[in-house]
């Protein structure tokens, strides 16, 4: 796939968004709702960021700016944000905020990220000290939350608070490498509820029924991202946490199809409905590449898997679709619970049954950043994409 193709398919994107209605949004365009302060937006404007932090083409630097001043007042309080929802996927869009009060010196951003913090340190926690995944997710660990809250936490302590607790986000990966992780597979599992009550979760264990790819690729760039940030590599809990990192990466290899790609639920490869999804194969080629790039990983075939990955997207789901480039092989959404939704079982029905869409950020975002790092590969080689 030519660099120029997947730069006009970007300029696309922007060019048609704006931060009342970005494209890419596809939850909030299927509920007719404009976007507020969310996850998916803050998956994007990070991709088009680290997109500005190696191409230096100030039109993603100046969009990222634009799309997120809208939202945050002089006062740092942030359109769209409850802290009282306790909910872990609001602080994901604050790592963005570090990136742009470091550019632009917009105190608003500095407030912004003060204001999250406060949700930090109020986040509800199980009895083993992890934060709940959101308060109508009482006693909840998911893998998803790792990521959008850890990475956060570490780059906030090390910023603005002279890294006093960081030892309690190592312990909370620690925890879950201890309580999820399926030691036969090497695979962790979507969910885990402490109180072992909720309709979906084992009642001996409290986790959930199965893997999910999109999870174990957010659990995935929870862990790199926060090795990268974090103050004290080289330490004793931050090389633990390295031997997490590469101990999931090897057990993914073992899962990886020869497309390069991975299954929606990773472990049953071709069975029934599963197919071979875009968002988790992509945070992968992002982990691997990535994790490679800096170091932590050491081994070259991660890069070189994260490059067939990468390559395997582009091949399957990469395509023309009425005169413009879009990406395919989306899961939209998934989850477990809450009560009142008995359908989101965490069986392998349920996983199957949910929409797959185009460009939607969480597929388009980690698509992005596994490009980003693809492109710094072939620009060492002087290779043509």
């Amino acid at each position: 796939m030519d660099a120029v193709v997947i730069e006009q398919y970007i300029g696309d994107l922007m060019s048609k968004s704006t931060a009342e209605f970005p494209i890419w949004n596809i939850e909030k365009a299927r509920s007719g709702k404009k976007s507020g302060w969310d996850y998916i937006d803050g998956c994007m404007i990070m991709a088009l960021l680290e997109i500005y932090s190696t191409s230096g083409d100030k039109k993603y630097l100046d969009f990222c700016d634009y799309y997120e001043d809208y939202r945050i007042r002089d006062d740092g309080t942030i359109d769209g944000y409850d802290k009282n929802t306790w909910n872990c996927d609001e602080l994901n869009g604050g790592k963005n905020l570090f990136v742009l009060y470091r550019y632009t010196n917009k105190e608003k951003y500095k407030k912004a990220l003060d204001l999250l913090y406060e949700q930090v340190k109020g986040q509800p926690r199980t009895p083993e000290g992890n934060f709940w995944h959101k308060q109508i997710y009482p006693n909840q660990v998911w893998l998803d939350g790792l990521y959008m809250a850890q990475p956060f936490y570490m780059e906030y302590e090390k910023l603005f608070n002279n890294s006093k607790n960081i030892e309690d986000i190592y312990n909370q990966f620690f925890n879950v490498y201890k309580i999820m992780r399926d030691p036969k597979t090497g695979l962790y599992y979507h969910c885990y509820d402490s109180s072992k009550k909720m309709f979906w979760a084992d009642k001996e264990t409290g986790l959930s029924k199965n893997f999910w790819l999109r999870s174990l690729g957010w659990f995935s760039m929870a862990l790199l991202d926060t090795l990268n940030i974090a103050p004290d590599r080289g330490s004793e809990n931050w090389n633990k946490l390295k031997d997490i990192f590469i101990d999931l990466c090897e057990s993914m290899l073992k899962f990886q199809d020869e497309s390069g790609m991975w299954w929606q639920v990773p472990n049953y490869p071709g069975k029934g409905k599963n197919y071979l999804e875009t968002s988790g194969s992509a945070i992968f080629a992002y982990s691997l590449l990535k994790g490679y790039r800096t170091k932590i990983l050491e081994d070259k075939k991660f890069q070189d898997a994260g490059i067939k990955a990468f390559e395997g997207i582009c091949d399957k789901y990469l395509n023309t679709d009425s005169g413009r480039l879009s990406l395919g092989g989306i899961c939209l959404v998934a989850g477990l619970g809450p009560e009142k939704d008995l359908r989101r079982d965490g069986t392998f029905d349920y996983y199957m049954s949910e929409p797959v869409v185009q460009d939607d950020a969480k597929g388009v975002g980690p698509f992005l950043l596994a490009y980003n790092e693809y492109k710094q590969i072939k620009n060492k080689n002087r290779g043509k994409i």
